[in-house]
């Protein structure tokens, strides 16, 4: 009896095609797969670091990037599922050359550690004051929830959201330095 299968490397939902998407207020052109995920295109396409591979199953939050102002899992996106939305990345929240205040407040808090983390609490942070500019300390832990930090700065990451969201609400932006 004969096998009718094709081989994988000839299935044609794993060529490469051109996808147009808008990544940190920008369009940018990539090559690849529509299954392809979101996080292997951002770091290894378009050379965005800021979103980590962690768990590769969205459970960690190290790959965390904006959609539409939504905080997701770049690492559970497939690519066809980005183009049309907009995409922002840690390197696309700084504005005329400054710091968005969640990054500043990260900063003055000292709020990494080893940094792997990093991305995924100040993207999701910044969802979350976006959503709500006022949270107490329970919405804070609540939002941040799904985002793993194994070294331990979670104090300092709650003081830090705390601080952002005191600077947001001011409408100032704090030295980072």
């Amino acid at each position: 009896m004969q096998d009718d299968r094709r081989p994988i490397a000839n299935d044609p939902r794993l060529a490469a095609i051109r996808h147009v998407l808008t990544v940190n207020g920008r369009s940018v052109a990539v090559e690849a797969a529509p299954a392809t995920r979101l996080l292997y295109v951002l770091r290894n396409d378009l050379a965005l670091n800021g979103p980590k591979y962690g768990c590769g199953l969205g459970q960690c939050g190290s790959c965390t990037v904006l959609v539409d102002g939504r905080a997701l899992r770049s690492c559970a996106i497939p690519l066809r599922a980005a183009v049309g939305r907009r995409i922002t990345t840690l390197e696309g929240l700084a504005q005329d050359g400054r710091l968005h205040p969640v990054q500043e407040a990260f900063i003055a808090e000292n709020a990494a550690q080893c940094g792997y983390c990093l991305n995924g609490m100040i993207m999701t942070a910044v969802a979350l004051l976006s959503a709500n500019p006022d949270p107490d300390e329970a919405e804070i832990r609540a939002g941040l929830q799904g985002n793993l930090c194994r070294c331990g700065t979670h104090i300092e990451i709650l003081r830090a959201v705390r601080a952002a969201a005191e600077r947001m609400r001011a409408g100032t932006r704090g030295d980072a330095a």
